[in-house]
């Protein structure tokens, strides 16, 4: 489930890179290189599908983000620890204060 939740965030963020760079920006951009396609459904529908496929394929990528963040395989071998684990295990106290013999004044 994992594998497939990663491959299609994968291929969202290519179609969002794609659809971002197409885009229409005040300096020209891409667009102004497939002038030819704005001619067909003109330059106003063109802009409105690309802003709405622009936040639908955000919408999908949070959204399979969250996914895969639920089903991240999270099983253990048991009898395995983690070297990290093992260093806390092994850690002193820092709480521990080391005792050292006190010896009495001399009262005179």
């Amino acid at each position: 489930m994992y594998f497939l939740v990663s491959v299609l965030i994968i291929i969202a963020c290519i179609l969002l890179i794609l659809i971002v760079l197409v885009q229409n920006s005040k300096g020209g951009g891409l667009a102004s290189n497939f002038a030819s396609s704005t001619q067909v459904m003109g330059a106003r529908k063109t802009a409105d599908f690309l802003e709405k496929a622009t936040w639908t394929l955000a919408i999908s990528l949070l959204t399979l983000c969250l996914l895969a963040t639920l089903t991240i395989p999270r099983e253990r071998i048991e009898g395995e620890r983690s070297a990290l684990e093992e260093q806390v295990e092994r850690a002193q106290d820092p709480t521990a204060i080391p005792s050292f013999p006190v010896t009495p004044p001399d009262e005179e």
